[in-house]
């Protein structure tokens, strides 16, 4: 069977390169020397929401049953697609949980579920999270092995002030007992967060960033003293919000060295949902590097203001308002996703959350089925393939190949992710060690690797179709089995020596184990 899987695979990879022109080769100079940036072991990260049914943008209520509230804990795919990660961290939050209160007793009144009205921020009421759903979550959590981050409600005790912000100190009382309760019951929780989307001019409403490290600084005692003598403390982040230079500077240096973990900020920095040029602009080299400034200029600020805390990307669906179906939920979104992984990752970000791992019409996974979407896949494959360290690719050629390195995940080598955002060439790219172009380079690294095997996992839509919901893996299917099993992500063998094929709008990930990459070793 796996000699016919890898026959189908090569013969599929043939037929691709009759189909379609190839451009002249190009070559992806890897430097393998040292490594210019790092990034946490569970990179990956997705999020878990708590929008009701009633959610809904632009005519359409994409969400159905996917909140913490009401999501099915039972389902097999759900709880397979968790594991296949082994970890896979989740953060727990969204617009509304800064109008959620915990049902520990502490907040004196009933614990009520959201409901829908329109005269409210986000156009909902208050609503609740009861205890015995907490203790159903972290059952699940513990079963699948997922590592969570909570994101508490930052708005509490709050007022509003005449400018249209939210002034006082933050009210913890209720947040302080969710964090007792949970450590009492021995939930293992990876982080505490607080607020979301307050930063800077804000989502619904803001917060000044002297009152935010006032209350950072409050959550950290909160938890040294919840878990004083515990084998593993929380981190502590914030502020999950959108990036805000003077804002960020100043909560950072407030909170500076050690009083704050993580500063995570959110994405999406596509537009709305409904925008109509969603395609073309995930499809555009010059549109997709506008994301440099915000990472570059965070990596800038930790790096100079003296703190020991890390960037994490907390929240990014790409498309606002719960994206997009048939563009945020199909193949074509890869392109977009990992060219978001592959560069975060070179500025520094050690984890980054997608929204959402179930809900709206960016899930990971359908929220009516719980089938996996193509950028499922495709963030199971990054987890996989490419390791903590990062290294420098220069790319000659066409500004239409994407190209990104990293040393290889618990195995020798590196492992190249090449994404082709053209529709009309296939590219043959030559891999060279220091990044040197020079052609007798080029040549002399191919002897070093003759006979020796890469790996190489392409990715197709099915039938051709970029807004295709189910991906290929070197001509292949994905797809879960009968009893919702994830399927195994097989690879090609191909001579290291020969330069990889990159079809026409494809995503190709090459494990190169004989790459000599001292940083790796």
């Amino acid at each position: 069977m796996v000699e016919l899987r890898r026959f189908l695979g090569g013969l599929w990879l043939f037929l691709a390169l009759l189909r379609l022109g190839c451009a002249a080769p190009a070559v992806a100079g890897v430097d393998g020397r040292r490594a210019i940036a790092a990034t946490d072991e569970d990179f990956v990260c997705a999020t878990v929401d708590w929008w009701p049914p009633e959610k809904c943008d632009y005519g359409t209520c994409s969400w159905g049953l996917a909140s913490m509230l009401n999501l099915d804990l039972s389902n097999k795919i759900l709880l397979n697609a968790i594991r296949a990660f082994s970890p896979l961290k989740l953060r727990l939050g969204g617009s509304l949980q800064d109008k959620v209160v915990y049902g520990t007793g502490s907040g004196g009144g009933p614990c009520t579920p959201f409901v829908k009205n329109s005269s409210e921020m986000f156009g909902f009421t208050q609503g609740c999270l009861p205890m015995h759903r907490w203790d159903e979550l972290n059952a699940f959590f513990q079963k699948s092995g997922a590592r969570i981050v909570f994101g508490l409600n930052a708005l509490n005790g709050r007022a509003p002030l005449p400018d249209g912000s939210m002034g006082g100190a933050w009210d913890y009382t209720n947040a302080a007992s969710l964090i007792r309760y949970s450590a009492s019951k021995g939930y293992k929780i990876h982080g505490w967060e607080l607020g979301n989307e307050l930063s800077g001019t804000g989502v619904g409403t803001r917060v000044g960033a002297d009152q935010y490290a006032a209350d950072v600084i409050a959550l950290k005692s909160i938890v040294d003293n919840v878990y004083q003598g515990k084998p593993s403390k929380p981190l502590v982040l914030a502020p999950g919000g959108f990036f805000d230079a003077g804002w960020f500077t100043e909560l950072i240096v407030k909170t500076r060295p050690n009083l704050m973990n993580v500063v995570t900020h959110h994405i999406y920095n596509l537009g709305p949902g409904v925008d109509t040029h969603l395609i073309e602009k995930i499809l555009n080299p010059t549109y997709l590097d506008g994301m440099i400034s915000t990472f570059s200029n965070l990596q800038g600020i930790l790096k100079t203001s003296g703190t020991s805390a890390v960037a994490w990307v907390g929240e990014s669906g790409g498309a606002y308002n719960s994206g997009h179906h048939l563009v945020t939920d199909t193949f074509v979104f890869s392109f977009w996703f990992l060219d978001q992984l592959g560069m975060s990752a070179k500025y520094d970000t050690k984890s980054y959350c997608r929204q959402s791992l179930i809900g709206g019409n960016y899930g990971l996974l359908n929220a009516a089925t719980f089938q996996p979407n193509p950028d499922y896949y495709s963030a199971l494959l990054w987890h996989r393939l490419m390791g903590t360290k990062v290294l420098s690719v220069t790319f000659s050629g066409t500004n239409m190949i994407r190209a990104y390195a990293h040393c290889a995940r618990n195995s020798p080598g590196i492992t190249l992710l090449l994404i082709n955002l053209s529709g009309n060439t296939t590219n043959q790219v030559s891999v060279t060690s220091e990044g040197v172009h020079a052609k007798n380079t080029v040549k002399k690294h191919s002897r070093k690797l003759a006979g020796s095997m890469r790996e190489e996992y392409h990715l197709t839509p099915k039938d051709g179709n970029l807004q295709s919901q189910v991906m290929l893996l070197n001509g292949m299917a994905l797809v879960t089995d009968a009893n919702g099993g994830i399927p195994r992500l097989e690879p090609v063998k191909v001579d290291a020596a020969h330069p990889i094929t990159v079809a026409a709008y494809s995503i190709v990930f090459a494990h190169i184990p004989n790459f000599s990459a001292p940083a790796c070793s």
